[in-house]
């Protein structure tokens, strides 16, 4: 197999996929009764030519978490935004104060989330940020109670763009909670602008169905953090 065929295969398939694939999922894509099958520097050279192909298109090669996908570059999401009917779900600032303290101070207990923001995290809250997959359980304090530890998802570092933990920046740099949302593409509110759901999510018209995430042009595969 030639490298311009390989090239067309991977991209064929980074395109037609749902979510993010994998070296190891690419592979899995050729039969030896085929012929060789391709290696894994193989694989990795045709992503290499993709993405220096894409490099001045609207379209990237991007590498997060779970593999590698195609998708819209940010700078163009101002007209791609456009397309949509619905505008994307607006998260509160207690939602996203209790995701960045579970990111930055994972493993954290609910009671230690409490402790540092000084008041209670609603239950609503905490089963918005599990429902699309943010964050879980990861272990129990060995304290009497044993209460839930609660760590982020593979799931989460690819709907913010990201490969590994490392790429956040360092609370050092974060100054306030509009930092942090400038840094993950959320839309923070002005809690006296606008009603909130007890799950955190603006309640307007407008807002997109509950399931919807804020980065519609970019398709993740749901994992777990390991």
């Amino acid at each position: 197999m030639s490298p311009q065929q390989l090239k067309n295969i991977v991209e064929a398939a980074l395109l037609a996929a749902d979510h993010a694939l994998s070296v190891d999922r690419l592979l899995a894509l050729f039969s030896e009764h085929e012929g060789a099958p391709p290696s894994r520097d193989e694989i990795r050279d045709a992503l290499a030519l993709l993405a220096e192909e894409y490099q001045f298109r609207g379209i990237e090669l991007k590498q997060v978490s779970s593999g590698y996908r195609i998708q819209v570059r940010a700078d163009f999401s101002l007209w791609i935004s456009r397309l949509r009917e619905e505008k994307p779900a607006r998260y509160s600032r207690a939602l996203l104060e209790t995701l960045a303290l579970i990111v930055y101070r994972q493993p954290i207990t609910r009671a230690e989330i409490e402790d540092i923001r000084g008041v209670s995290v609603s239950t609503p809250i905490i089963r918005t940020l599990e429902e699309r997959e943010w964050i879980r359980v990861v272990g129990h304090r060995d304290v009497p109670g044993r209460p839930a530890l609660y760590g982020s998802t593979r799931a989460f570092l690819d709907d913010f763009n990201l490969s590994s933990l490392d790429q956040l920046p360092t609370l050092a740099e974060v100054r306030d909670l509009e930092d942090i949302q400038s840094e993950l593409n959320l839309q923070a509110v002005d809690l006296a602008s606008a009603p909130l759901a007890d799950d955190g999510v603006v309640e307007t018209a407008e807002v997109a169905d509950e399931g919807q995430t804020q980065n519609s042009d970019s398709i993740q595969e749901r994992g777990e953090q390991q």
